[in-house]
């Protein structure tokens, strides 16, 4: 655009403008509010606080999502009473209905995760005696515990293994209730009391070598129940999960402990055993089942008895020794101990 031009737009009158003619200019001061309107119902309010309420619920809080859902399902509830009632808007009412199924939906399904889980009464001692201290969460403990495994029963005087003849393969099992006696060749070796694993020394073996038999015959010395689990399907579920598969590392890695004990001292009790379970185990590269194939492999079975009772004193005093500095390490380094 040239001077000329800028200059007959300059002076050019408001008249010769299209479309000025009719314009009507309000003033900057008179787009304020003069007049407000009146202040809405109750409801309305109440539905903005529960809003806010929702939103600054702390996210440490436990139930957190669970009081947000229900908050905003509440706010919008009173948001259609308001709208419906006092506002006659059909569009607020549509939008509020949408939000209030979506957050009654997200609701239920936090509060339907949250419901307790009912644990069989025969496992609940188990679960609290065993797992809930490892902070397994009872629906994990629930599929666990009602896939692939059943509860057994023994009567007195039934065989769970038989010496040189059953195959260690096939289970894992973990006594509920009753007593169980082990022994090797006529001689009582330890017992076997409830929430403990019956043949976790076997177990740990044959993870190394299949095909072995029981080189002990365990016997119920009370009417027993055992929870019983295959044992190829323990072991895939256990692949899926890695959480389940430490705390079976642990667990079982702390009963050998606990047999070790028991060895060396033939009368230990349930009640001293479970004090013993609240103690973190020291075993590194020795298991039950090796010191058992070493009393078979003594052509005197009552002096490989002694000497593998006298063995496992030393163990233990060393064990009792450095107890302490093995609380420093926890679980992992403890699983080390036991299973590297």
């Amino acid at each position: 655009m040239n001077t000329t031009a800028m200059s007959l737009l300059t002076v050019t009158p408001l008249g010769f403008i299209p479309g000025l003619k009719n314009a009507t200019f309000v003033p900057f001061n008179e787009t304020a509010c003069e007049n407000w309107k009146e202040i809405h119902h109750l409801v309305f309010h109440v539905a903005n606080i529960c809003f806010a309420v929702g939103l600054v619920i702390p996210t440490t809080l436990n139930l957190h999502m669970i009081f947000l859902r229900g908050l905003l399902t509440i706010g919008c509830a009173l948001f259609i009473i308001w709208a419906t009632l006092y506002r006659c808007a059909l569009d607020i009412m549509i939008w509020n209905s949408v939000f209030l199924v979506v957050n009654l939906l997200h609701f239920i399904y936090l509060v339907y995760k949250r419901r307790p889980i009912k644990i069989e009464k025969e496992l609940s001692s188990l679960y609290k005696r065993m797992f809930e201290p490892l902070h397994v969460p009872p629906e994990l403990f629930q599929r666990l515990t009602g896939q692939f495994c059943n509860i057994q029963s023994l009567k007195t005087g039934q065989a769970y293994a038989a010496e040189d003849k059953t195959s260690v393969d096939d289970r894992l099992s973990i006594l509920l209730k009753g007593k169980m006696k082990v022994s090797y060749r006529g001689h009582f070796l330890h017992n076997i009391y409830p929430c403990a694993f019956i043949d976790s020394p076997e177990f740990r073996s044959t993870q190394m070598n299949r095909g072995e038999k029981f080189q002990v015959t365990i016997i119920a010395d009370d009417n027993c129940k055992f929870l019983c689990w295959s044992r190829e399907r323990l072991t895939y579920f256990l692949e899926s999960e890695p959480f389940l598969y430490e705390i079976f590392k642990y667990l079982i890695g702390k009963d050998i402990t606990n047999k070790l004990y028991s060895l060396n001292d033939p009368t230990l009790n349930d009640k001293a055993s479970k004090k013993i379970d609240r103690q973190p185990s020291l075993c590194s590269q020795l298991s039950v089942m090796q010191m058992r194939n070493s009393m078979a492999s003594t052509s005197d079975s009552e002096d490989g008895l002694q000497m593998f009772l006298r063995g496992t004193s030393s163990a233990s005093s060393l064990r009792n020794n450095q107890q302490e500095f093995y609380n420093a390490y926890g679980v992992s380094r403890l699983q080390h101990d036991v299973f590297c």
